[in-house]
């Protein structure tokens, strides 16, 4: 049956059409809700019984199958987990409803893969890795996060060589993405056909001594027996150490359809799911390695170029099951932030001091980590949060705010709020393009603020939860 592409969304020809996504809350949020809920009920209860036990499997079953998970993978999953969860040593468990929450993580990370596959770059230089998929996936994009992501992170000299001469201006496009994000690519010769393209890009390479090579071959809007055999000659001629599909994780099961069929042509050996943070329901990412036997071992999670990570299947089973992903929240944190920065901010924490220059370097920092609800989505727990939150109609935009309103104050200003009189106000007010209520809701957030560190300087946390009037200042 062939997958193609109609209007923006994939469907399999002769299945009717859905439109994946629409109305739907962010992927993975509904099925980590859902099984919370689950666990929720199961951790409250003293003991478990059997019947317990198969009652919570049929809701985590239900709960996945909403999630477009693959009914085989779906059985799979709940039949390696029942032995184990019904066993003697849960039932008699002091702690049950958290040691089947053990079971249901180990088994989902083994789901996903048991462990993070790095791209393989053992061969003689120039290495070559080939790009396949449907048209609309998001390959030339993925091409440039890929070439971006090996550049920094294994100090590559990358090469990109876009084969697509049959969508219009998509060689252009990507040469675009290359000169906005200083990355190599190869020069356009008009007419040439893909092999001789692939060719002219292995000499250049040699040449100009770059260490990897990344084809972008053409897509089409479903797969037929010209564009496999395009891709089997392409693959011959430029013999990658990876052939990597990359998928659009929004198309649910069609992806998964997908990654089969190109494997059976040409033999994969990975897997990039693009589209990751788009309001999906995760069925793809779940079933993907199951049923393929590849590794997923990247994942696109915004527009820009760094949006692009490592596959850590422990990590996503973490925020699955609503432990958060501290470790990826560090990894964020860490990442272009000066150490200067950090150390001045940390001591003034130590000394319960708190200034718009501290609060100016958080915001910042969170809107590079997708604003305040990409780092509650890391952080354990926090799913009453979020709520709180969603229900006070919190507005992520203040960020952007505040930030303008900060960097129209002076020096002193930041250091002292207190002397920010009613002239000042007005100032800043032109500044920002902001009101003067708005500049008077931040001072007011920001003493609140300030109280709440001082607070957590003395080893006094703040309860789980955002004080009121702090939420409220925050709309």
């Amino acid at each position: 049956m062939p997958l193609e592409i109609k209007g923006s969304t994939l469907v399999s020809e002769g299945s009717p059409t859905s439109a994946i996504g629409a109305g739907c809350i962010k992927m993975f949020e509904n099925l980590t809700n859902k099984l919370e809920g689950i666990f929720n009920k199961l951790k409250k209860a003293p003991s478990l019984n059997e019947e317990q036990v198969e009652t919570g499997l049929k809701e985590i079953r239900q709960a996945l199958l909403a999630a477009d998970v693959a009914l085989p993978v779906v059985k799979k999953f709940v039949e390696d987990i029942k032995p184990k969860a019904v066993g003697q040593e849960i039932i008699k468990s002091t702690s049950p409803g958290q040691m089947l929450v053990k079971i249901v993580y180990d088994q989902l990370v083994e789901l996903l893969g048991g462990k993070a596959e790095e791209i393989n770059l053992k061969a003689v230089p120039p290495v070559s890795i080939l790009l396949v998929g449907l048209q609309g996936s998001g390959k030339t994009t993925t091409a440039a996060k890929l070439a971006k992501n090996l550049e920094k992170n294994f100090k590559k000299k990358i090469l990109l060589v876009s084969l697509d001469i049959y969508r219009p201006a998509a060689q252009e496009q990507l040469k675009v993405l290359c000169e906005k994000n200083n990355l190599n690519v190869l020069p356009i010769i008009k007419d040439q056909m893909p092999i001789d393209i692939a060719k002219r890009a292995n000499n250049v390479a040699n040449l100009s001594g770059s260490d990897i090579i990344i084809f972008d071959t053409a897509g089409r809007t479903q797969i037929d027996l010209n564009m496999m055999t395009e891709i089997k000659n392409i693959k011959s001629e430029t013999n990658p150490v990876e052939t990597i599909l990359v998928a659009d994780s929004l198309t649910g099961q069609i992806a998964v359809n997908l990654a089969t069929e190109f494997d059976k042509a040409v033999e994969l050996t990975s897997i990039i799911l693009t589209r990751v943070d788009g309001d999906g329901r995760g069925g793809a990412a779940l079933s993907m390695k199951q049923t393929t036997g590849k590794p997923i071992k990247f994942i696109g999670v915004g527009e820009k170029l760094n949006d692009f990570e490592p596959f850590h299947p422990d990590r996503l089973a973490n925020r699955i099951l609503g432990m958060g992903d501290i470790v990826s929240l560090v990894e964020k944190a860490s990442q272009d932030l000066d150490e200067e920065k950090i150390k001045a901010a940390e001591e003034n924490l130590k000394k319960g001091a708190f200034t718009f220059e501290d609060y100016l370097m958080q915001i910042r920092q969170m809107k590079k980590m997708g604003g305040m609800e990409g780092v509650l989505s890391l952080l354990p727990g926090v799913g009453k949060v979020k709520e709180q939150m969603q229900n006070a109609n919190v507005d992520e935009k203040i960020l952007s705010a505040n930030e303008a309103i900060i960097l129209s104050m002076t020096k002193k200003e930041r250091q002292n709020p207190e002397i920010i009189s009613g002239s000042r106000r007005k100032r800043i007010s032109l500044g920002s393009g902001t009101d003067v209520q708005t500049i008077n809701r931040l001072l007011k957030q920001f003493k609140m603020m300030s109280k709440m560190m001082k607070k957590m300087s003395k080893g006094k946390m703040p309860e789980g939860k955002i004080p009121d009037e702090l939420l409220n200042n925050l709309k």
